[in-house]
């Protein structure tokens, strides 16, 4: 998904930094996904210690990764190896950020459903 104008992929960007082989979509979908599910059990672990509702924890935890990892897309801005190639455009920006945050949002509320 291409929003804001802003060729970025999380899953390009993961990949990529591990293989430059053709094997990066597989690489980089295998680490998201892991990311995911390990995001999933920490809504779970949230979800027992509050009383909030699912959806709001998953909201609140997406949206603070979101922010809390949105400076570390200077540094891959400026070191990934595969920087300026498809799906590893620029993070560090406002519309970088506005890209994440509606994926990020759309995530949490996806997540909190599920829940």
């Amino acid at each position: 998904m291409r929003l804001f104008d802003n060729d970025y992929s999380d899953v390009a960007m993961l990949g990529k930094l591990v293989t430059r082989s053709r094997a990066w979509p597989v690489a980089g979908l295998a680490i998201h996904a892991t990311n995911g599910a390990l995001f999933g059990l920490a809504v779970a672990a949230a979800r027992r210690r509050t009383s909030a509702s699912p959806r709001r924890i998953a909201l609140v935890l997406a949206l603070g990764e979101n922010f809390a990892l949105f400076p570390l897309g200077l540094l891959i801005d400026r070191a990934h190896p595969a920087r300026g190639q498809a799906g590893v455009g620029t993070l560090f920006s406002a519309r970088g950020l506005a890209q994440a945050t509606v994926r990020h949002t759309l995530f949490g509320l996806s997540l909190g459903r599920l829940v």
